[in-house]
């Protein structure tokens, strides 16, 4: 499986987000491109910690057992719910979330797994930083394929 600490993987991962149209239609799903693109960034904000959402009474009975979904070498599938709070509804602009998201994913990159969030992840529970950054790019790559990039 890729991991987004990979800097040949985090500039396929920028060249792929640069391919993205505004009117890009998705695959599947009831996001736009841009709420997407906002919803990929509330992700990365909890991935380093800039965001710490509770623990979801769901995630606390199944999360672990869920867990490998996050990190294993399968895409995850079409039409997977969301964290309650991460699913993005309002209007948001393209170009700015499109640049918001490269930079959180470079900066994501750089700082690497020593800066990784240690706060649970919402649903899935502890994540060691290497499953945070396997788990960050499965989750890019799921929404980037949704939308054919």
């Amino acid at each position: 499986m890729k991991n987004i600490y990979d800097a040949s993987t985090t500039h396929e991962i920028i060249r792929r987000i640069d391919q993205l149209e505004s009117d890009t239609k998705p695959q599947w799903g009831q996001m736009n491109a841009a709420q997407m693109l906002a919803h990929c960034s509330v992700f990365q904000d909890i991935a380093s910690g800039d965001e710490t959402p509770e623990r979801s009474k769901l995630g606390r009975l199944v999360g672990r057992f869920a867990k490998p979904v996050f990190y294993n070498d399968k895409p995850l599938p079409k039409n997977m719910s969301t964290v309650p709070g991460m699913l993005i509804t309002e209007e948001k602009s393209f170009d700015t979330e499109k640049d918001r998201l490269k930079e959180k994913t470079l900066t994501f990159q750089q700082k690497g797994p020593e800066k990784c969030t240690r706060h649970p992840h919402p649903f899935f529970g502890r994540l060691t930083p290497q499953q945070w950054g396997k788990g960050i790019y499965k989750h890019l790559d799921h929404h980037l394929r949704q939308f054919g990039v």
